[in-house]
């Protein structure tokens, strides 16, 4: 395959004889490894290599400048801030949020080469226009603001100072800078230089170009299809149209290195899949297929990502029969799992109170994988730390409390040793850290997590030099805000070799680089390309009136990327989202669209990638009784059913399967708040201790009235007994706390009130029993259990009471057929009020026994006790009294649950709920 770079070279050694008298300056670093190659390949000799720059490497050797890092350029930035104006300033973290648009201005500032002041005066008048006050007299936050607009220019002339005192530089005033240095760098310069593939040019390098073109022997050869130049609308060929016309040098010139491969025959396929982890897997796919019908395809071929952050599951997803890949753009540092790790401890430490740490915060770090690493490597179990803390109940803990469950440890200290909000002492412990990991024998040995280790190493040691040079990082919060800043920056960088294998690169990567095969992904609106964004403090119309880039030339260049890889490729395979999504890009792009209306391409073919799905039906879950179930459900019956086991049962016989024999229950959590099994136990254990002193005598206004002076001593006491070290001063612990009181007073108050016309004497309080039953056909023992939250008399009527915290109604209690006890678990409390009714009558066996059951719900107190009753009809009376016929009749009803229960030929099979 004929590319760019072998057409050019070849030209280049036609008509020089003298290489290494040449300056290649090409649009990327990477471009000049492939016109290396290309050279040592058409040289038969021994030569001195020609100098070979990237366009911002010539620029700065130009200039004279060095780049100054990202992180150098912020801090400058503020301190030129500081220096200007007598107005409030912002704190640094503040300062972050807009540093970043405020460099990317200047950049394009001085890029352009853009009268800075007369364009900041036109952005104040435009600022004074546009506030918000109508007042004549402006508020102080008004004129701070305004003041901020006044000294924009200001600041940029101290920030530019600054770099150029110390020999450093931002982009845009290294290319500022070369132009004012252009002259003298000519004059003591005399190779010819020759350029290769630009597209998009700043008005800095448009400046120098042309001037080395006008004043030298120098060529330009310029990477663009005659299809697209020759159209005078088509974006592809925007910028070269717009130098030919305007340049000088290239008026009414043919221009070199203009090709003609695009309408040449192509296989180009256009494919929807949904989601972006369903595209790297069609790429995947798409690659095995390739090898396995036409492997010859994959000798010079490229996977171009629209949108980088799929690297990573690209990367899992290459078949294992391709052998060689080459990877030739960074990875994002903030998508690394060792910068979610950081960031987790900045935020733990950002988040501690007076009280400790909150325990979901204390939990997100244990569980992140690095932490459970390091704490296995000085062999701490991390469950074991997170069950303890679950098992306490601890809302907020301290570094007592861990070091009380797991001692002293170096790796302890370095994690949660408090850092009194200093960003030095975290950023120290950050190092130790960091040789602490690199120190595990699980993790020396893999490569890409030791160059990340060595990153994040270099990374810590730049910001510890700068929190010693300026005072601004004062915070943890301003620490975490520009460490977020460093991480979107930051790229790990590959070391490959970028000749052999298939090239996996971003769409800038691509540029001067051409390939046979060609997969892109992600060609959606917002991503390729992507869209209108305007993070600039200059306003769009400011930016148009001074020949500043706007997204009209974003679009642009990205339009002249994707036609580019398309003009000498022979087999092109474009992937999109089907699935809009607000975050990752919208509708299939209009590239695509473009494409697909162009009727002199041809070999275009469009189709949506769906996967064979086979649709099974829904099935519900059955487990049958083998031997060991049936040994197991036999051994649950001799330690006895309860009756709320045996409505769950009735509810769904797959949650009596996994919940009462498999002992399958909720994981255990920090109760953060009050959960309701945990409001239940704590209403009926104070209950029980406030009525117990009154058992087996007649209830008193005076009797009620004394305990209910123990009320909140005995509630809080028993929550602290079973919500073990829960917080319960503030928040909704704090109104559940208060509503438990109301519960029991207003209970207390009730039976004061019922004494003035009944007499009520308590028998019992929270008695267990357990009573054997015998039912025919089953030949081991069953027991039935459960307890009986009260047993009193209410005008010499013996009742069973059972205390309800959340809501009962009375039809749930009252029955007109007794099949729908076992079927309906609508009616699981009346099904619950006969077990105790019936465990009652068997430890009590006296002739004639009737006594009534009931549910006293706290929630619904007005209803009053709801007592189990029986109705002929639905508007028929009741009958609310327990006799030894109705026990009998439950008993049979009984017997056959359980008999179902016990049965092997009945498998547990799941009800819908």
């Amino acid at each position: 395959m004929q590319s760019f770079i072998k057409d050019v070279v070849k030209e280049v050694l036609n008509t020089e004889q003298r290489i290494q008298e040449i300056i290649f300056v090409l649009p990327s670093k990477r471009a000049g490894v492939f016109l290396k190659r290309e050279l040592s390949k058409n040289i038969n000799q021994t030569v001195l290599a020609p100098e070979i720059y990237s366009i911002e490497d010539f620029i700065a050797h130009i200039s004279g400048l060095v780049t100054a890092n990202a992180t150098t350029q912020l801090f400058e930035l503020y301190k030129a801030y500081l220096q200007v104006g007598e107005y409030e300033k912002e704190s640094f973290d503040s300062f972050l949020k807009w540093g970043q648009i405020l460099l990317q201005d200047f950049n394009e500032i001085d890029r352009y080469l853009v009268n800075a002041k007369t364009l900041y005066q036109n952005v104040a008048a435009i600022q004074e226009v546009n506030h918000w006050s109508l007042n004549a007299d402006k508020s102080e936050m008004i004129e701070n603001y305004l003041h901020f607009w006044r000294h924009l220019e200001d600041i940029y002339q101290h920030f530019n100072k600054n770099l150029i005192q110390q020999g450093l530089g931002h982009q845009g005033l290294i290319y500022k800078t070369s132009v004012e240095k252009l002259p003298q760098y000519l004059e003591n310069n005399t190779k010819k230089h020759v350029f290769l593939g630009f597209n998009a040019l700043n008005k800095a390098e448009s400046l120098l170009i042309q001037s080395i073109l006008q004043q030298t022997n120098a060529s330009a050869y310029w990477d663009i299809d005659t299809y697209f130049l020759k159209d005078p609308i088509h974006d592809a060929g925007y910028f070269i149209r717009t130098y030919q016309n305007t340049w000088p040098v290239l008026k009414n010139k043919d221009l070199q290195g203009v090709s003609n491969h695009y309408l040449s025959q192509k296989n180009i396929e256009i494919i929807g899949v949904p989601k972006n982890i369903s595209q790297v897997n069609y790429v995947g796919h798409l690659l095995k297929n390739i090898k396995t019908k036409n492997p010859e395809q994959l000798k010079n071929a490229a996977i171009v990502l629209g949108n980088e952050e799929l690297l990573n599951p690209l990367l899992h997803f290459i078949p294992k029969e391709i052998t060689a890949t080459n990877i030739t753009m960074g990875q994002k540092l903030e998508l690394t799992t060792l910068a979610s790790f950081f960031l987790h401890v900045i935020e733990f430490h950002e988040q501690r109170t007076e009280k400790g740490w909150f325990y979901k915060h204390l939990l997100n770090l244990l569980t992140h994988s690095y932490t459970v690493t390091l704490l296995n490597a000085e062999n701490i179990s991390a469950q074991e730390l997170i069950t303890k803390i679950k098992t306490n109940n601890w809302s907020y803990i301290t570094m007592a409390q861990i070091a009380s469950l797991i001692g002293q440890h170096n790796t302890i200290d370095l994690l949660f040793k408090d850092v009194q909000n200093d960003p030095k002492i975290l950023i120290d412990h950050f190092l130790s850290l960091v040789q602490a990991l690199r120190a595990i024998d699980s993790l020396s040995n893999d490569v890409l997590i030791l160059e990340q280790l060595y990153k994040f190493y270099t990374l810590f040691n730049q910001l510890k030099d700068l929190c010693n040079t300026f005072t601004y990082i004062n915070s943890l919060k301003s620490l975490k805000q520009l460490f977020r800043q460093l991480l979107s920056t930051e790229t790990l960088d590959f070391q490959g070799n970028p000749t052999e294998g298939i090239q996996i690169m971003g769409m800038l990567e691509s540029r001067l680089l051409d390939f046979k095969t060609v997969i892109l992904t992600s060609v959606n609106e917002g991503i390729l390309p992507s869209g209108k964004s305007n993070n600039s403090f200059i306003p769009f119309d400011l930016k148009t009136k001074n020949d500043l880039p706007t997204y009209k030339e974003k679009d642009a260049v990205y339009t002249y990327h994707f036609y580019r890889l398309l003009q000498r490729a022979k087999n092109v395979y474009i992937l999109y989202n089907t699935e809009p999504d607000a975050l990752e890009g919208g509708e299939k792009s209009r590239l695509i669209t473009q494409l697909l209306t162009d009727e002199q391409r041809t070999g275009i073919t469009e189709y949506i990638a769906t996967p064979q799905i086979q649709s099974y039906p829904y099935t519900k879950e059955t487990i049958p009784k083998t031997e060991s179930l049936l040994t197991l459900i036999h051994s649950k019956a001799a330690k006895g059913f309860s009756p709320s086991s045996l409505s769950n049962y009735i509810r769904n016989p797959i949650d009596f399967y996994k919940q009462n024999l498999l002992n399958i229950n909720d994981v255990l959590e920090v109760e953060e708040t009050l959960a309701p099994n945990t409001f239940g136990t704590i209403v009926h254990d104070s209950l029980e201790a406030l009525y117990t002193p009154l058992i087996n005598t007649n209830l008193t206004k005076e009797g009620l009235t004394a305990i209910k002076k123990d009320v909140h001593k005995t509630v809080l006491f028993n929550l602290k007994k079973t919500f073990k070290e829960g917080n319960i001063e503030s928040g909704k612990n704090y109104i559940t706390f208060h509503v438990i009181l109301k519960y029991i007073q207003t209970f207390i108050d009730v039976e004061i009130d019922q004494l003035a016309h009944h007499t009520i004497k308590i028998i019992g309080l929270e008695q267990d029993l357990q009573v054997p039953l015998h039912i025919d056909g089953l030949d081991f023992p069953i027991i039935l259990k459960g307890k009986l939250d009260r047993i009193d008399e209410f005008d010499g009527v013996t009742r069973i009471i059972d205390y309800k915290t959340g809501r009962v109604d009375r039809r749930n209690v009252e029955l007109m057929d007794w099949d729908v006890l076992t079927q309906d678990y609508q009616y699981s409390k009346a099904f619950q009020l006969l077990c105790y009714g019936l465990m009652y009558f068997k430890t009590n066996p006296t002739p004639n026994l009737a006594v009534q059951a009931g549910i006293i719900s706290l929630k619904n107190f007005t209803d009053g006790t709801l007592l189990f009753a029986q109705k002929e009809s639905a508007r028929g009376a009741k009958k609310n009294i327990i006799t030894h016929d109705v026990i009998s009749d439950f008993e049979q009803i009984l017997g056959q649950l359980i008999t179902e229960i016990c049965n092997p030929e009945i498998p547990f099979t799941e009800k819908e709920v």
